[in-house]
């Protein structure tokens, strides 16, 4: 008789966890159960989760220098509407940086955000087009 056993990728060897960089960007076909979130007070901005995403939707967060002050290292952002919910990114950080990725559930994600995340993004283009008057 087989037991099955939870995976815990903090007890597993780091270099099991980390897959490689994927060869083809996907979309998303629906909306994900659970969102990657960043926490902004434990994000480094190491970029460790941005080359590890397979839709690309991690990015350096921008910064208004205007008022003269310069941030040396910004964190990343999630763009939410590509964001798949896979969990890569936040074993990526769990491994080589602070634990600065949660995954939360896509209604918390959107009521605390105040946005909609969409099915597929093509549906968040169209959704911003309209909004926009284009």
């Amino acid at each position: 008789m087989y037991q099955h056993v939870a995976y815990d990728p903090k007890k597993a060897n780091p270099t099991l966890i980390i897959p490689e960089a994927p060869a083809k960007i996907t979309r998303k076909k629906k909306k994900p159960k659970e969102i990657a979130v960043v926490i902004p007070d434990n994000c480094t901005g190491c970029e460790a989760c941005v080359s590890f995403c397979p839709v690309d939707c991690i990015e350096l967060t921008p910064r208004d220098t205007s008022d003269g002050i310069n941030v040396v290292i910004p964190n990343v952002q999630i763009r939410f509407d590509e964001c798949i919910g896979c969990k890569i990114c936040v074993h990526v950080c769990e491994r080589m940086a602070w634990d600065a990725i949660e995954m939360w559930p896509t209604e918390q994600v959107e009521g605390f955000f105040e946005i909609k995340i969409h099915d597929k993004y093509e549906d968040a283009v169209a959704a911003h087009a309209e909004k926009m008057g284009t």
